[in-house]
């Protein structure tokens, strides 16, 4: 979860809102958005225990061909977009320290070794994942904490809710910045796309997808509080290397040119997460769909390594030929759309079959779902009308989807 999003998006926010205490609220609904989200994502979870996420869900909730457009949408946006991003995000990062190489270049050496690393075994798959992951938490926390230590200490952003401040709150302003802060929140569902391969998913998915997505949010906040004390507003406004400026103000030129060098660091674990989870829903796809076998082929010990090395080339495409904000924007909501569409069948699937074993079901139901829907749709709604063009984009790839299900279904769905 913790990757691109939260080093980049900030910049975005705030050209349009220059409020302090809107900036944290901004993080703080997206959180509780996504935790909501997650508690919901671990009911179906444990009620559906198969790899493949919302491609899994929503086949068996709606109709192949729902799944199939999911899994389309996870293949083409979901996972291979955000790679690209946070790819592009460390290269940025990492040539600030002064390395002086193109950071496409350092983007795609960086997927290429991660890809490698995926395509091996379980054990050394999984020891790169948790090995980042302990990393960036470690360093988030020192960073967080030497910052408020050591930066001057006057407070460059005043935390002071006013009436302009309190206005901007259910503005449309503040419905398109969640879509940043969505995808900075976007991992909070990746366990359910390798619940296939946990230990007891039933038992173990829920606390997977509730405690990691509660401690994220504590540590997005943290973060945006820091930037938020030791950078001034309009240094960060729409500059990508949010973190680099913050630690440059913090600890001065030298010492922040060396944290830029860790807070890169820390995104390899997002392209990790990324190759790491995507690829099992085309797998899946590959194990549904006739047309598609070759997806599903593994190695010796069980590891998609065709499905990894397809969405990392997808990955390097969007890499070498995208705009970085427009992607942000049209695949965050994009993939907004889509679990959108996965809570509002927990409703389904409890109406269809309310019999089904559930061993989890969602805390405060139905509160904590709606809750869900009512922000996510509320921040699509302000995307249509404040941002077209990037909801066409997103429109235009769930229709191709839809299509090229047509073009390719089998005769009769396979039960496998």
């Amino acid at each position: 979860m913790i990757g691109a999003g939260v080093f980049t998006s900030l910049g975005f926010q705030l050209i349009d809102i220059q409020s302090a205490p809107v900036i944290m609220m901004l993080w703080l609904v997206g959180g509780v958005s996504a935790l909501c989200g997650a508690l919901s994502y671990a009911e179906l979870g444990a009620a559906l225990p198969r790899s493949g996420g919302e491609y899994h869900f929503l086949t068996e909730i709606y109709h192949p061909s729902a799944g199939f457009i999911s899994g389309w949408v996870s293949a083409t946006v979901g996972f291979a977009a955000p790679t690209a991003l946070a790819a592009l995000t460390f290269g940025n990062y990492l040539n600030s320290s002064g390395l002086g190489v193109d950071p496409l270049w350092l983007a795609t050496i960086a997927i290429a070794a991660l890809t490698a690393a995926h395509c091996t075994t379980h054990r050394h798959s999984g020891d790169t994942q948790t090995g980042f992951t302990l990393l960036k938490l470690l360093l988030i926390v020192l960073f967080s904490a030497a910052a408020l230590t050591l930066s001057p200490a006057e407070q460059h952003a005043p935390f002071v809710l006013d009436d302009e401040a309190t206005a901007l709150l259910g503005s449309g302003a503040f419905a398109v910045s969640l879509i940043y802060v969505n995808y900075a929140y976007s991992g909070w569902n990746a366990a359910t796309y390798i619940s296939g391969e946990l230990a007891a998913p039933q038992r173990s998915l829920p606390w997977v997808l509730g405690i990691s997505t509660a401690v994220v949010a504590a540590l997005y906040c943290l973060l945006n509080f820091v930037f938020l004390a030791v950078a001034p507003m309009e240094a960060m406004a729409g500059k990508v290397e949010v973190g680099v400026i913050a630690a440059e103000f913090a600890f001065g030129p030298r010492l922040g040119t060396l944290m830029g060098l860790l807070l890169a660091l820390l995104l390899i674990s997002t392209i990790s997460a990324m190759i790491l989870a995507g690829p099992r829903v085309l797998h899946r796809i590959g194990q549904d769909y006739p047309r598609f076998t070759p997806l599903a082929r593994e190695n010796r010990d069980g590891i998609p390594v065709t499905a990894i090395l397809l969405q990392s080339g997808i990955a390097l495409a969007f890499l070498w030929t995208a705009s970085f904000e427009q992607i942000l924007v049209f695949s965050g909501t994009t993939m907004a759309l889509n679990t959108f569409v996965t809570v509002l069948g927990l409703f389904i699937l409890r109406w269809r079959q309310p019999h089904l074993p559930r061993p989890f079901r969602v805390t405060l139901y139905p509160v904590t779902p709606l809750l869900f829907l009512g922000i996510t749709g509320w921040t699509l709604t302000y995307v249509v009308l404040q941002r077209p063009v990037e909801a066409i984009i997103s429109g235009a790839i769930v229709v191709s989807g839809g299509g090229f299900y047509w073009l390719v279904r089998p005769a009769k769905r396979l039960d496998l």
